[in-house]
């Protein structure tokens, strides 16, 4: 299963490294939804520096829908998935290896962007290791959540539209245990940021082996 997940990994993520989608699209994409929500906010340096955390996130949300489209959309040619499943490959080598390369994905993006918003609004973390192992829980409850959907959501003409419809509610408790946990990391309490790492935890937990053990039967249905 990991030698499957690792193979299927190395496989996106060359995929995303010669077609630069990720580069050129999704990163652009997250930026401009932090601008325009900052000009929804207003000029305001205290508001902006309280609402970061929650814009910071709101854009990995958006970015995680279009990361998990862009994943199954590299192998929606004829014939692709069932190549696929005939390969031999174990499904839940599939999975985490598609989880892999789209956590990967969102992780770069969130470094890039929250050196964006450090730069534009002037906020400063107290207590890194709570943001980074926040950033991490959450990567890999979105990520995870997100090939699951996708995987639902692959075979149907109208996946495009329909996979925000699915997804974004599932993922709403990642948007706000992630904000409340680097609002903690900002203000520097500790106590207050590990309580909603345990959100982020079994989150994270669930959809991992949830993934792992019905990514099978959604290949085939789909």
């Amino acid at each position: 299963m990991w030698r499957d997940a690792l193979l299927v990994a190395g496989k996106d993520l060359r995929i995303e490294a010669r077609s630069r989608v990720a580069l050129w699209q999704v990163l652009p994409f997250a930026l401009l939804v932090l601008v325009l929500s900052a000009f929804a906010l207003g000029p305001g340096p205290s508001t902006l520096r309280a609402a970061a955390p929650g814009l910071f996130w709101l854009a990995v949300l958006f970015s995680t829908v279009l990361a998990t489209q862009r994943s199954f959309a590299i192998e929606a040619g004829e014939g692709t998935r069932d190549g696929l499943r005939l390969s031999g490959i174990d499904p839940a080598g599939v999975f985490l290896g598609k989880a892999a390369a789209v956590a990967v994905q969102l992780f770069v993006l969130q470094v890039v962007l929250w050196a964006g918003i450090t730069v534009l609004f002037g906020v400063r973390l107290h207590v890194v290791w709570l943001a980074v192992v926040a950033s991490l829980l959450a990567t890999a409850g979105l990520a995870a959540a997100g090939v699951i959907y996708g995987a639902l959501s692959a075979g149907l003409r109208v996946r495009e539209t329909i996979l925000p419809l699915l997804v974004l509610p599932i993922l709403a408790p990642v948007l706000l245990a992630g904000s409340e946990a680097w609002s903690a990391a900002l203000s520097g309490h500790v106590s207050t940021g590990v309580s909603w790492l345990r959100i982020l935890a079994p989150f994270a937990v669930v959809y991992v082996v949830v993934g792992i053990v019905l990514y099978g039967p959604l290949q085939e249905a789909a």
